[in-house]
C-alpha cells in the first residue's frame, strides 16, 4: 500500500488495512504516514514509495490509501513501462496514474481506495476482491438511465472528470479514439460539469469515442436550483450523438464498484449495461 497523494485519517487506513488483511498479504513502510501541507509526504517521500512497490518483484498488486490530491505531481518521473505488470488500484486523484496506465497500454483498476474500503458494503469489497483476482472478465455493471440510445464497444478509459480534464494536451493522456469514456465526479456543481464537458468537446477529445458512461456525481448539485445535475449531464452529452448511459455505481459513494481500465467493454445504453468483454490479466500469482 502506499499513499501517492493526499494525507488520510488513521481509522479509515487502518479500517481498509483489516478489510484486505482478511484475504491477502499486505505492506507499507512508514512513509505511508508523512504528511507535508495537502500530501502525504513531500514529492521524494511519496514518489520513492511508489517506485518501491511499483518495482517490488514481489508485490502483485498496488492499492493507494487515498485519493485527494498529489499523484499529477509524479507522473513526469513514473513510467509504467519501466516496472513489471502490476495492478494499481484507486480512484479520484489516482485517476492521472491510470490515465498514464492506460497510455502505455497498461490496465489498471478504478476502485476503492483503502480508506473508503472500511465502509464499502459486502457487495462492493466482493466485486474488488472479483476484479483484482478475475481469470474471466468482470460481472457486468447496471446503470439507471439512458441518456443516448445505442450500443458500442471499444476500451474503457477514464476515472474523475476534474482530474482528467487536467491531463488534456499532456502526454499522459491516451488516446480516446474508439473507447468508451468513464466519467464520475464528487462535490462540482452542474456549470462545472458544463464546463468540463465543454473543455473535453473543445480540445478534440470527445471527437471520435465510442461511448459515454457516467457513474457517481456526488454531492453535485445545485442549492435550490429548479434543474438537476442530471439534467445538465443529459442535455450536454445529448448533441454529441454517442451512445451514453449513467447510474453506473462507481464513483465517491461507498458502493464504488470497481471496473478494469483499459480492457474492452461493450456499452448497450438502452439497456443500461456495461459488459467487460475481457479480464483483468492479473499478473500471476493474484488470487
Amino acid at each position: 500500500m502506499v499513499a501517492p497523494a493526499g494525507p488520510f485519517p488513521r481509522p479509515a487506513f487502518a479500517a481498509g488495512l483489516a478489510v484486505l488483511r482478511t484475504r491477502y498479504e499486505v505492506v507499507h513502510t512508514d512513509a505511508i504516514f508523512s504528511q507535508s501541507r495537502y500530501l502525504a509526504g513531500d514529492d521524494e517521500v511519496r514518489l520513492g514509495d511508489l517506485v518501491r512497490a511499483l518495482g517490488d518483484p514481489s508485490t502483485l498488486a498496488v492499492f493507494c490509501a487515498r485519493g485527494g490530491y498529489g499523484a499529477m505531481r509524479l507522473l513526469d518521473r513514473v513510467d509504467p513501462e519501466a516496472f513489471p505488470p502490476k495492478l494499481l488500484v484507486g480512484f479520484s486523484d489516482i485517476t492521472a496514474f491510470h490515465l498514464a496506465w492506460q497510455a502505455k497500454g497498461r490496465v489498471s483498476i478504478h476502485g476503492p481506495v483503502v480508506t473508503q474500503l472500511g465502509r464499502a458494503p459486502a457487495n462492493a469489497r466482493e466485486r474488488l476482491f472479483s476484479v483484482l483476482e478475475g481469470t474471466g472478465p468482470a460481472g457486468a455493471l447496471a446503470g439507471t438511465a439512458t441518456y443516448v440510445p445505442g450500443a458500442v464497444e471499444g476500451p474503457l478509459v477514464g476515472g474523475n472528470m476534474s482530474v482528467l480534464t487536467r491531463l488534456l494536451g499532456t502526454r499522459f493522456m491516451p488516446s480516446l479514439d474508439g473507447a468508451v469514456l468513464l466519467l464520475e465526479d464528487v462535490g462540482e456543481r452542474p456549470y462545472r460539469f458544463d464546463r468540463m464537458w465543454m473543455h473535453l468537446k473543445l480540445s478534440g477529445a470527445l471527437d471520435r469515442v465510442a461511448g459515454v458512461c457516467l457513474g457517481e456525481f456526488s454531492g453535485c448539485e445545485e442549492a435550490d436550483a429548479s434543474y438537476s445535475g442530471e439534467d445538465v449531464r443529459r442535455d450536454m452529452v445529448a448533441p454529441l450523438g454517442r451512445p451514453c448511459a449513467g447510474g453506473f455505481r462507481i464513483g465517491h459513494d461507498d458502493e464504488n464498484l470497481a471496473v478494469p481500465l483499459g480492457v474492452r467493454v461493450r456499452l448497450d445504453a438502452d439497456s443500461k449495461t456495461l459488459t467487460f468483454l475481457e479480464s483483468t490479466c492479473a499478473p500471476e500469482g493474484v488470487g
